[in-house]
């Protein structure tokens, strides 16, 4: 393997525009406030090998508007470091000048009049429109899919996720990896994967009976004279995160001595490159990086960053492609001798109004979404103000929920998964049935209602905010924190477990949380199997509708300190 400093110096003197990173065009685009087809897809071609990324698409055929994370808080060795700087720090990191169009696909800052300016972003007819132009560059390019395909919107949800698996054999991607895919049950996921036209890799799922690998842990291609290796990881914590009893029989996890078994073994059979095609999240797959030596790039997902430029961790390169369809990224190598020499790499913003739509995926859309078109429609209200739901701790989509739970349910309290999906909508929107689902369309969104004492609710939390803030990153086994209604606390993100969690009250008398106490709570998406109660889009469609338009005060129930 190549040293650091001749990697980045043979990277930077193959780059007479992008650099090792891209950033000094990104920064040119941003003063000339260019918004054109020719000039997002420019790109000066590099090297032998082009890899194409796109992850945690969550099931977004059409654009959106996503607002990025206010909030995103690193510990440990992440304090402070991509992707764990955002809004103005983030920009001034990364050179983007405020109210370009990078500020506004990259940032949450000033996120409502930049969406009015520049429109919505995504669109998987507009995703392909990026996709044939780099094939048409590099027609050997590999397209590599992250996973959290198959989940997040109406459609998905009602065609069981044949209309995902429809759009992604038309793009035709060389291998994908997965996570939420899981969450359609096992019978379901393996009947997909029988009738795919590409790898569906997961280097670390396992068989538990019998401790034998249950998938394709790699696939080898042969492009530009190299042979790459394409190493799948599956989201590690499945069964913590998710129902375990939707894919009885298999077991994941982080397997770092997997992962280097799997390097080995594909170095021995001549690999010029490995890539990680990972669905571990941004942390785990740093650490990752880290520890396992023999990775050339690792392509990560999960998390849900967007970086305009790669993260070096010793000779390994980590993408980020951002979710929901915003970004492609594409990335050249020059692959030479058995090793990478040196990169090329521009994340690729997809604003729908300056890409036009590829007429091939617009038309198999249009047919998958048909048949739902009149349900999704129905507007059930209007929101007075922004809905998002990406940041480490309450967003307003979630701060919704709760409302309707503690009232459609008749609850004290409220809770709502730190879910990482779901689109946004911009104040005086209308909320339509669609709109409602992007945020909440899964298998498992009965709204329970039980008793919890306070020594519960507390126990909850601070099981919640370890998964979050634990320093070690493989301890960090799911989304963001869990939203609360009806009740606030103060949390201390550089404690250890047990000790984080403080001050906890209860909103509507201001008294404190009693832990001998029993509450009334409401909440959704439980792992437990039998889980009664109606969906979550039906609890939020009825208050919606009876609201008419929905307020969300600004959210000042979780104090942070620490961060």
């Amino acid at each position: 393997m190549i040293a650091r400093r001749d990697f980045l110096q043979a990277a930077l003197a193959a780059s007479a525009i992008w650099g090792a990173s891209g950033m000094g065009d990104w920064a040119r685009l941003a003063a000339r406030q260019a918004l054109s087809q020719d000039r997002l897809l420019e790109f000066d071609s590099f090297g032998n090998v082009t890899l194409i990324h796109v992850t945690d698409i969550h099931g977004q055929l059409v654009p959106v508007w996503f607002r990025e994370p206010e909030v995103n808080i690193g510990v440990g060795a992440a304090e402070g470091q991509p992707p764990h700087v955002t809004g103005a720090d983030f920009l001034k990191l990364y050179g983007i000048a405020p109210g370009t169009p990078e500020a506004y696909a990259l940032s949450y800052v000033d996120f409502v009049s930049l969406a009015r300016s520049y429109g919505r972003m995504g669109g998987l007819d507009r995703v392909a429109t990026v996709i044939k132009a780099i094939r048409a560059d590099r027609p050997e390019a590999l397209l590599l899919d992250g996973g959290d395909t198959w989940h997040g919107s109406y459609t998905c949800l009602r065609s069981d996720a044949q209309d995902m698996v429809n759009a992604m054999n038309l793009l035709k991607p060389d291998a994908m990896t997965s996570h939420w895919e899981f969450t359609l049950g096992l019978d379901r996921v393996n009947e997909i994967v029988e009738g795919l036209d590409f790898a569906f890799l997961g280097a670390n799922i396992f068989d538990a009976e019998w401790d034998e690998p249950a998938y394709e842990p790699y696939r080898i291609f042969e492009r530009g004279g190299a042979k790459i290796a394409v190493i799948g990881q599956a989201f590690p914590y499945l069964p913590i995160a998710n129902p375990n009893w939707m894919f009885p029989g298999l077991s994941f996890g982080v397997r770092e001595e997997r992962m280097a078994e799997m390097v080995r073994e594909v170095r021995g059979k001549g690999a010029d490159l490995v890539v990680v095609l990972s669905h571990n999240g941004f942390d785990v797959d740093r650490k990752m990086a880290g520890n396992v030596p023999g990775i050339d790039v690792i392509l990560t997902g999960h998390t849900h960053d967007a970086l305009p430029e790669p993260v070096m961790v010793g000779q390994t390169l980590l993408i980020a492609s951002g979710s929901n369809g915003k970004f492609v990224t594409r990335l050249d190598l020059d692959v030479r001798e058995g090793r990478m020499m040196g990169f090329r790499h521009k994340l690729i913003p997809v604003f729908s109004d300056a890409i036009a739509p590829d007429p091939e995926m617009a038309a198999l859309i249009e047919r998958e979404r048909a048949p739902y078109r009149d349900e999704m429609a129905e507007v059930l209200g209007t929101t007075d103000g922004l809905l998002y739901r990406r940041g480490n701790f309450n967003g307003t989509w979630d701060d919704l929920i709760c409302n309707a739970l503690i009232d459609e349910r008749e609850a004290d309290i409220a809770l709502s998964p730190g879910f990482r999906w779901g689109p946004s909508l911009l104040p005086g929107e209308p909320i339509t049935r669609e709109d409602l689902y992007n945020a909440t369309a899964m298998t498992y969104p009965n709204a329970y209602r039980s008793e919890m004492t306070g020594e519960m609710l507390h126990t909850i939390l601070e099981d919640v905010a370890d998964n979050l803030f634990n320093p070690d990153p493989y301890y960090q086994q799911g989304g963001d924190m869990v939203r609360v209604g009806g009740m606030g606390y103060r949390i201390d993100v550089t404690r250890p477990q047990g000790s984080r969690i403080t001050g906890m009250t209860l909103l509507k008398t201001g008294e404190p949380i009693d832990p001998a106490r029993s509450y009334v709570v409401s909440g959704w998406a439980s792992v437990n199997e039998g889980t009664e109660g109606p969906p979550i889009w039906q609890v939020v469609e009825d208050y919606v509708k009876r609201q008419g338009t929905v307020r969300v005060d600004p959210n000042k129930s979780v104090v942070v300190s620490g961060a």
